[in-house]
C-alpha cells in the first residue's frame, strides 16, 4: 500500500511539471486586449510611495543604504493629504494617455494599496488611511482610463525575499526566511490586486534582474495565476531579456525597441509580442526635488511618435510629490502632448509602425492603407521612400490635405514638399491602392 501511495504521487508530481512546462496559450479576450494595448499607444508611469517623502528618487533606501526598520518609519508621517483620483486622471486624460500604470509596490517593500497580507501599506501603516489604488481605479474606470500595476518582484526589507539579491545588501536585514513564503506572499497580494480593483489591463514586473539568471522565481506560476484571475490581463516584465513563455507584451527601459543606448534593456531582441517603451520626463521615476532637466515639449512628443514608429507604445513617467500632486512642470508637459494629439492623434492613435523602417529623418506609422510619414528632422524639400512594392495613390500634407507632387523611382517614389520642414512634426499622408 505504501509503494503504490508512493508511485500515485510521484505520478501527480511528474504530471504536475510536465503541464507546467505546456507553452502558453492566450485566451481569445487576452489577444483582443493585446490589440487593445497597441491601439492605445501612449500611458502614464506614475513612480509613488514613501520614498517620496524623501524627494530623492525612489531607490532611496538603497542608494543611501538606509536601515529597513529606520526606513518603515517613514509610513508613520506619509500623510498625501493633495491627493485627489479625479485630478490625476483628469490630467491624464487631457494628455491624450489612454493607460496609466501604477506602482502597487516597489523594491522598498510598502503596499500602496490596502493588502490584507502585510501592516506595511497605505491603509493600515500611514495616518492617511485610504487605499490610493481603490480610489484610483474607481476613477479610472467612471473616467475611461486603462489601469496597470507595477509590481514589484524583489523586497528590500523582508526576511523572506531570501537569497538577498544584488540590491539592497547595505539595509541591515540578517534574518533569513523561506522564499516559498515569499513566493505564496506575492501569489496572494496579486489576488487582492486582481479580485478588488475591478477589471486589470496588465501587471507590470520589475526586478527579475536582481537574482542570478539561472535562478527560479516560479514565474510561469506567478503568470499562470494571474490569468486564472483575468485571462485578459498582460503579463509584461521588465527583465531586459527577450520575452519568456507567458508573457503578453514586451517592455524596453528607456530605449525604443532594439536599442540599448541606456544600457537598461540588456538585448535587442524584439519578440512577437505588443512592444512599450517606458522613459522618465526628466532623470528620475520617483520624485526627485533637484531633478529640473525635464525634456521639451518637442522631445516628448519626438518621443511618442518615435516609439509608434518602432510599433510601440509610449508610457511616460511622473513622480508625484508627498502631497499627492503632480510637479507643475510635468502637468505642462503632459497638457503638450495632449494638444499635439488632438491635431495628430490620428497618425498616432490605433496605428502600428510603417512598412517603412525608421530612418534618421523621422519614422513612419501605418493605419490599413493609409501611411503617416513623420518627417522629424530633413534639411532638404525632396524625401526618397522605398515602397517596397507598395503602389501609391495619392501624397498630401496631412494638416491641410494639400496635395504633393511625388515621382516614381527605382525601388519607391521621389516627394517633392513644398518647403524644408521646420516643424515639431511634417507629416506626409500617403494613400496606398
Amino acid at each position: 500500500m505504501k509503494q503504490s501511495c508512493n508511485l500515485i504521487i510521484a505520478f501527480i508530481l511528474f504530471a504536475g511539471s510536465v503541464s507546467a512546462q505546456q507553452p502558453y496559450t492566450p485566451t481569445q479576450e487576452n489577444l483582443q486586449k493585446r490589440e487593445l494595448f497597441q491601439d492605445m499607444k501612449f500611458g502614464v508611469f506614475i513612480h509613488w510611495g514613501i520614498y517620496s517623502m524623501m524627494a530623492d528618487g525612489e531607490w532611496i533606501m538603497n542608494n543611501k543604504n538606509i536601515h529597513h526598520r529606520e526606513y518603515a518609519t517613514l509610513a508613520d508621517g506619509f500623510n498625501p493629504s493633495k491627493f485627489n483620483a479625479a485630478g490625476w486622471v483628469s490630467d491624464v486624460k487631457a494628455s491624450g494617455a489612454k493607460y496609466i500604470c501604477i506602482t502597487s509596490r516597489h523594491h522598498d517593500g510598502f503596499s500602496m494599496f490596502g493588502t490584507k497580507k502585510s501592516p506595511y501599506n497605505i491603509v493600515d501603516g500611514t495616518p492617511f488611511k485610504r487605499d490610493i489604488i481603490k480610489e484610483l481605479a474607481d476613477e479610472c474606470h467612471r473616467q475611461g482610463i486603462r489601469l496597470h500595476f507595477y509590481y514589484s518582484l524583489l523586497d528590500w526589507g523582508r526576511a523572506d525575499y531570501y537569497p538577498v539579491g544584488r540590491t539592497g545588501k547595505g539595509v541591515g536585514r540578517t534574518e533569513q526566511g523561506e522564499w516559498k513564503s515569499y513566493h505564496h506572499f506575492m501569489l496572494d497580494q496579486l489576488t487582492e490586486l486582481l479580485t478588488n480593483y475591478g477589471e486589470i489591463g496588465a501587471i507590470w514586473f520589475d526586478g527579475k534582474w536582481d537574482q542570478p539568471d539561472d535562478f527560479d522565481w516560479r514565474l510561469r506560476e506567478i503568470y499562470d495565476h494571474i490569468h486564472s484571475l483575468q485571462p485578459g490581463c498582460m503579463v509584461i516584465n521588465n527583465h531586459h531579456i527577450a520575452p519568456l513563455e507567458g508573457e503578453d507584451g514586451q517592455t524596453f527601459e528607456k530605449d525604443l525597441p532594439g536599442q540599448n543606448q541606456s544600457g537598461y534593456s540588456g538585448t535587442a531582441t524584439i519578440g512577437h509580442l505588443p512592444l512599450e517603451t517606458c522613459e522618465t520626463m526628466n532623470h528620475s521615476w520617483g520624485y526627485n526635488i533637484t531633478d529640473n532637466n525635464y525634456k521639451s515639449e518637442k522631445e516628448l512628443i519626438h518621443y511618442l511618435i518615435k516609439a509608434a514608429g518602432n510599433n510601440a507604445n509610449l508610457l511616460m513617467n511622473v513622480g508625484p510629490r508627498p502631497d499627492g500632486t503632480f510637479p507643475d512642470i510635468a502637468v505642462q508637459r503632459y497638457h503638450a502632448m495632449g494638444e499635439w494629439l488632438k491635431t495628430y492623434g490620428e497618425t498616432i492613435y490605433d496605428t502600428r509602425g510603417g512598412f517603412i523602417a525608421p530612418r534618421d529623418w523621422g519614422v513612419t506609422t501605418q493605419k490599413e492603407k493609409k501611411l503617416f510619414v513623420h518627417i522629424l528632422d530633413l534639411d532638404d524639400k525632396a524625401l526618397y521612400l522605398p515602397m517596397e512594392g507598395n503602389k501609391v495613390r495619392s501624397v498630401r500634407l496631412f494638416t491641410g490635405k494639400k496635395p504633393l507632387k511625388f515621382s516614381e523611382v527605382a525601388g519607391g517614389i521621389l516627394l517633392q514638399l513644398d518647403k524644408v520642414p521646420d516643424e515639431t512634426d511634417y507629416i506626409v499622408e500617403l494613400e496606398l491602392r
